[in-house]
């Protein structure tokens, strides 16, 4: 029995990412998956994004609805991610989730890391 934390919310959740989010759910074939959004420290700026999936949310996780499907950011990424956007977009470089982050001062020529 986990509860978990209702926060105003953090972070907006694009239609397109959550109903890619949705379709990669649906490929797994497991309704009880979530995705995890993360920040940790790597990458050529500092911090890095991360995305996976879980089944579990944890007590202090801040958990997301979108399109039926949940978001879940645990305490330490949250204050990193507060006001971001995350999106999911298809152009010439393929195919990926973007995170436009407010707080990030800078970000590495690639997108995918950060610094505060």
């Amino acid at each position: 029995m986990n509860a978990m934390t209702e926060m105003p919310m953090p972070l907006l959740f694009s239609d397109s990412a959550a109903n890619k989010v949705q379709e990669l759910i649906l490929e797994e074939g497991n309704p009880d998956l979530k995705l995890r959004v993360f920040v940790s420290g790597g990458g050529c700026s500092g911090f890095q994004y991360g995305f996976t999936f879980d089944e579990v949310t944890n007590e202090d996780d801040t958990a997301l609805e979108k399109n039926g499907v949940t978001l879940l950011i645990d305490p330490m990424s949250y204050q990193y991610l507060v006001g971001a956007e995350i999106d999911y977009s298809e152009g010439l470089e393929g195919a990926q989730f973007v995170i436009k982050n407010p707080n990030a001062t800078s970000t590495c020529g690639c997108g995918s890391s950060f610094s505060v």
